[in-house]
């Protein structure tokens, strides 16, 4: 890919049968829990982007020994505890990856400092080291809890801990921390959060419980449980898929299958949100593959319709509201999407530069302080009009959704970097040009 900027420009219709990267999330999650694990775990479809090898290098800093294999699955070595670090351990853009490994590490007597990029170092730890504090982890670090940051574990008590808002990071760093504590952990969120890392410990031999009620699900773990080494194949990412799917929703004659896509409930709120606007979007091939559902999703271009996308869908959705943006701009109506705050404080304030690249791309957009509302512009006789010249602010997503809208657009789209896609989409570029897209190097 071009390590400047990119134009994507209006062409034919994109077509072909591809397979999105592997899931970012199992990914981090595969080598954190292999590393803590005893004995030897292996790792087929591991997604090989920047987020995800920062999290390899950084578990190898803990004691464990990770090797890429030559048929290119991963070999993880675990020492059943982590070990204290050399060095200060750096996770350049991935707040899944500092986030839980923070959680796994407050479980062991030890200090580790963390940083990471500008982007990182400028979001806030504080939802994660509040109930790793309150378990008896204690912290060095800059105002409102930013890296660079010293964590000193050990000695950790379980936890009872309310989800405050939904955070699957969260979540995942107080039980991963709590497989070390004396006692029972519980995290009860009142919103349902993705659940990958509750399906991997018991794929690694831990014992979870999950007790649901009208009021929400309680997750818990007794503390002192010895994980084993496992086989992990990782599923498409389905917030990668998002990208050519949408892409062939808005671009005319388009018809693209994205193969092996993971379909977990908790991580289709963006297909069910394109159902609703009426897209063409069909399943097929689903099955199970380990403890996760997959599928084939194709996508045809045809009509959408704006709607309002309910709230409580934000927690199976919150990456990929900047690609259903894109798709309400090609919508007839208005999309409404609201309780999204959190996007605030992502790689970028994503809802800030949606709203902005959008509108110099001539569609309507109404910004709120949690949410927007996108007007669509296919009732008119013009279209989207395109023309853009995005600052992306180093955000991959924010990058890639415009790109794709200058796919559709009147007018080509620029953003002026993409190296940083790198750190979700390896070969994003590849991929899109292979099914008939003009992405240019600016």
């Amino acid at each position: 890919m071009n390590d400047g900027g990119l134009i994507a420009r209006p062409g034919g219709p994109l077509r072909g049968d591809v397979r999105a990267p592997g899931d970012k999330s199992i990914s981090h999650r595969s080598l954190i829990l292999g590393a803590m694990a005893n004995g030897v775990s292996e790792v087929e479809g591991l997604l090989e982007s920047a987020d995800v090898l920062h999290t390899a290098q950084a578990m190898r800093a803990f004691g464990a020994s990770i090797t890429r294999t030559s048929t290119g699955g991963w070999h993880i070595e675990g020492r059943g505890a982590l070990i204290e670090p050399a060095d200060i351990i750096d996770c350049g853009n991935a707040g899944t990856g500092v986030r839980l490994i923070m959680g796994a590490a407050a479980g062991f007597s030890l200090a580790a400092t963390f940083t990471g990029d500008q982007s990182l170092r400028g979001r806030p730890m504080m939802r994660v080291l509040t109930p790793l504090g309150q378990m008896g982890a204690s912290w060095i670090c800059r105002e409102g809890g930013r890296l660079p940051l010293t964590l000193r574990g050990g000695s950790l008590s379980g936890v009872s801990y309310r989800l405050p808002q939904p955070s699957a990071q969260v979540k995942s760093a107080i039980l991963l921390a709590g497989l070390n504590a004396a006692g029972e952990t519980e995290v009860f969120e009142p919103e349902h959060t993705r659940d990958h890392t509750e399906r991997m410990l018991r794929a690694f031999g831990a014992e979870v419980r999950v007790v649901d009620s009208s009021s929400g699900r309680a997750i818990r773990l007794v503390g002192g449980q010895t994980l084993s080494g496992a086989r992990i194949s990782v599923p498409g990412d389905p917030s990668s898929a998002a990208f050519p799917l949408v892409a062939a929703l808005i671009t005319p004659g388009s018809e693209v299958t994205v193969r092996d896509v993971l379909l977990n409930p908790l991580r289709t709120g963006l297909f069910d949100t394109l159902l609703q606007m009426g897209a063409d979007l069909t399943f097929s091939n689903v099955r199970e593959s380990g403890a996760e559902q997959i599928g084939d999703v194709t996508a045809r271009h045809g009509p959408l319709e704006g709607v309002i996308a309910p709230p409580e869908r934000a927690a199976s959705m919150i990456d990929e509201y900047p690609i259903l943006a894109v798709a309400a701009a090609f919508a007839r109506g208005q999309t409404v999407m609201r309780g999204i705050g959190e996007l605030r404080v992502k790689e970028s304030d994503r809802i800030a530069g949606m709203a902005r690249s959008l509108r110099d791309s001539g569609v309507m957009v109404e910004e709120e302080p949690e949410g927007m509302v996108v007007t669509g512009a296919s009732h008119t006789n013009h279209g989207v009009r395109g023309g853009a010249s995005v600052q992306t602010h180093g955000d991959h997503r924010i990058a890639m959704s415009n790109l794709i809208l200058g796919l559709a657009a009147i007018e080509p789209v620029s953003v002026d970097e993409a190296e940083m896609i790198g750190t979700s989409f390896p070969g994003f570029h590849e991929l899109m040009t292979g099914l008939g897209a003009d992405l240019l190097g600016a």
